[in-house]
């Protein structure tokens, strides 16, 4: 398969050999890595290039999703490489206060003693992309409605879903460049997922959240998962009858790492980045989106940490959302730096400046462009008018499991009786197993007490809602009121929680998934007080639903003619953004002055973490690792130790372009072999999700040879080590 997008790229690679030491900036489409052959062997590339087009060949057909990690197939028996901090969902499931995996780790000696990661868990193997963009938008009557014209796009999209998942595949039409490009994804989806391995937490998340987004880092971020299907070859759900799924293709592993000055390849799918987003946009983030996110983190950490002390069932259940939370807390707070103290948000706007006075400068380009920033920055002023609210809105589901859960259900009762072309895409029927897998799994993480604590902290956002803003159902189910004092409200909510808790029966796993094959008046007659609420709720969320609706029609048309001012403006060097599908980015390994006076070298070692242990919370590196470093110390021989180190690699550094979602990406050597996993990036340059910095940035991977090497002489796995074709 071979498809390319229609903007150069050659200019791209000249200008990056000519500035050898900038990273190269672009989260490429498989597509393009054949017009970008001339970089790709300057920097050290061995192979074809035009091998990254096959996705069903070696190396793209062992690229695997998670849905929200990347990862890859290591063996011809399905076994699975990804991040460690990918698999806490499946260690939690796992766990209980006598057994703690999360803290303990796991490893599967045997094909039977490999635990299912749980209902939802799944492997996404991309078989086939092809470009849609026609049948999309193509032919689209000019005089539709901003509503008409949404709506039109979203049947073709459900159209062509529905007929490329008739072969079994699991399908979804993409959208690229704003709206300019339409791609149709196909993926083989996996359902039967098992847990195989997961080193410790002293080494799987060695540092914690103070090393988190930091170097120097120590940290062994991997584990493994295998595939399963039925004997047919099928995809099927867990059963104890399922065999191990067999790849087509599948990395070697390479037991020499990677060092400084060698090329790197990532291949993964980066969840989202928003460097083609306005000026205007960026500003609201920066003023409120991100203050907010960062603000109500800390708010909610601190909830969880009150509830769950001294439980040990509620820290279990609780650890996955603080982990969560932590990560985006961090993270948006280096981005929140990035774009003011770093000057990205001046930078956008001297850019924005700049496309404005090039488009005012010809006639055709003013006419054909002149009014899409002007329409796009009216559209964000009318959406921030109601932002406040409907960010709480929004937050209620997250913050109440019994919310969510609620709303789903009573949802599905009213999308079930339409034709299934005519149902919302997130109800339609593709999707019923994954809505009950959902209400399932929900049973790991639910507690009450911890449900009703982050419900509350709603409730009284809730409350504090200007005048203009307020969530009627709310206000009249807890009798709050604008301008209520924040005693009188926080009263008032602990009487409303009181009742809504005693007259709810949602938190029984049998009770809610029997409601998903319910009609309406069932749902409804249940009388449950989270049912009722969802219903009270619904009239709101749909009015804000269809106000979108009409935005979107709007943003249609508007968006590809902005990007396409961007491509003509810039020559066409201009890489989509990231929209968690499967992408190409690449580099060399390379340390940095992220700061005056501050040097990153491009490698940790073991000796680090001797440095750093400490024997107590999160630099507790287990004692047989520390006793397995002083055996090495006293000589005993392994392969993986470097000569110009004189010791074991355990993290390392590259100017590879990647963002959150390429947890787990593979990282390939020049000849195409694993040779790490990339897990995180720099706190100095997190920002460049808006705007790349090609001097700075940094992303950061952890070692094959410290995989390898724990897992020989530490963990006692070597049978998956043999199992990867290493002796």
């Amino acid at each position: 398969m071979k498809l390319r997008l229609r903007f150069p790229l050659l200019a791209a690679c000249a200008l990056a050999a000519a500035l050898p030491l900038v990273a190269d900036e672009g989260m490429w489409m498989p597509q393009q890595i054949p017009d970008l052959a001339p970089r790709l062997k300057e920097l050290g590339f061995a192979g074809d290039p035009k091998s990254f087009a096959d996705l069903t060949g070696q190396p793209m057909g062992a690229i695997v999703s998670l849905g929200g990690c990347s990862a890859s197939f290591v063996s011809p028996e399905g076994l699975i490489v990804t991040n460690h901090h990918c698999v806490q969902g499946a260690l939690q499931f796992n766990s209980t206060p006598e057994r703690n995996l999360i803290v303990d780790g796991f490893l599967a000696k045997t094909r039977d003693e490999e635990l299912s990661a749980g209902p939802g868990s799944r492997v996404l193997v991309t078989v086939s992309v092809r470009e849609v963009t026609p049948e999309i938008t193509g032919k689209l009557d000019p005089k539709l409605t901003d509503r008409q014209r949404f709506d039109t796009i979203e049947r073709r999209v459900k159209e062509r879903t529905a007929a490329c998942e008739k072969g079994g595949l699991r399908c979804r039409v993409a959208s690229f460049f704003e709206g300019l490009k339409y791609f149709e994804i196909a993926q083989l989806e996996i359902q039967d997922v098992r847990l195989v391995y997961a080193p410790a937490q002293g080494i799987g998340n060695f540092g914690g959240e103070t090393d988190n987004w930091q170097w120097p880092r120590h940290t062994g971020d991997w584990s493994f998962y295998r595939a399963y299907v039925a004997k047919d070859g099928k995809a099927v759900p867990y059963s104890k009858e399922n065999v191990p799924y067999k790849p087509a293709h599948w990395l070697p592993v390479s037991p020499k790492g990677a060092s400084p000055g060698d090329f790197v390849l990532v291949a993964g799918y980066p969840g989202r980045t928003e460097r083609h987003e306005t000026y205007a946009q960026v500003k609201e983030r920066t003023d409120w989106a991100l203050p907010r996110y960062v603000r109500r983190s800390k708010e909610m950490l601190a909830i969880l940490e009150e509830t769950t002390k001294g439980n040990k069932e509620l820290q279990i259940k609780a650890e996955t959302r603080k982990r969560g939370l932590n990560n985006g807390l961090t993270k948006n707070e280096g981005v929140l730096e990035g774009l003011l103290k770093g000057g990205i948000l001046a930078k956008k706007e001297a850019q924005e400046k700049e496309l404005t006075a090039w488009i005012a400068a010809d006639p055709a380009r003013q006419k054909e462009y002149g009014n899409v920033l002007p329409a796009l920055n009216a559209l964000q002023v009318e959406n921030e008018k109601t932002r406040e609210r409907d960010a709480v809105l929004g937050g209620m589901s997250f913050n109440s499991a019994l919310l969510g859960a609620a709303q789903g259900i009573y949802r599905l009762s009213l999308e079930r009786p339409r034709k299934d072309i005519d149902r919302d895409p997130a109800y339609q029927e593709r999707n019923w197993s994954r809505l009950r897998e959902r209400l399932e799994r929900m049973q790991r993480t639910y507690d009450v007490r911890l449900d009703r604590a982050t419900f509350r902290y709603s409730l009284l956002e809730a409350a504090a809602l200007p005048a203009g803003q307020r969530i009627e159902a709310i206000d009249a189910a807890a009798g709050f009121a604008p301008g209520m004092s924040k005693e009188e409200a926080a009263k008032k909510a602990d009487a409303w929680l009181d009742s809504l808790y005693a007259g709810t029966k949602l938190g029984e796993q049998a009770f809610r998934l029997g409601l998903l094959d319910k009609s309406t008046a069932e749902v409804v007659g249940t009388k449950d007080s989270f049912i009722r609420l969802a219903v009270a709720l619904y009239p709101l969320n749909q009015a804000i639903e269809n106000r979108e609706k009409e935005v979107e029609g709007k943003e249609s048309r508007l968006r590809p003619a902005y990007m396409r001012a961007l491509l003509a403006w810039k020559g066409g060097l201009v890489a989509p953004d990231a929209n968690s599908t499967l992408r190409i980015t690449f580099g060399k390994v390379q340390g940095v002055s992220p700061r005056d006076g501050l040097l990153y070298l491009p490698q940790t070692t073991l000796q680090g973490i001797v440095e750093k242990a400490t024997g107590t919370g999160e630099f507790n590196a287990p004692a047989r690792e520390l006793e397995a470093i002083q055996a090495l110390r006293a000589g005993k021989k392994t392969p993986y130790l470097d000569p110009k180190l004189n010791d074991v690699p355990v993290d390392f550094l590259s100017d590879v372009d990647t963002t959150g979602g390429n947890s787990g990406s593979a990282v390939l050597d020049a000849q195409g072999h694993l040779c790490g996993l990339l897990f995180d990036g720099t706190y100095d340059t997190v920002a460049s999700d808006f705007l790349f910095d090609t001097v700075k940035t940094r992303s950061i991977q952890v070692d094959s040879r410290y995989m390898l090497w724990v897992m020989t002489q530490v963990d006692g796995a070597q049978h998956l080590v043999k199992e990867m074709g290493i002796e």
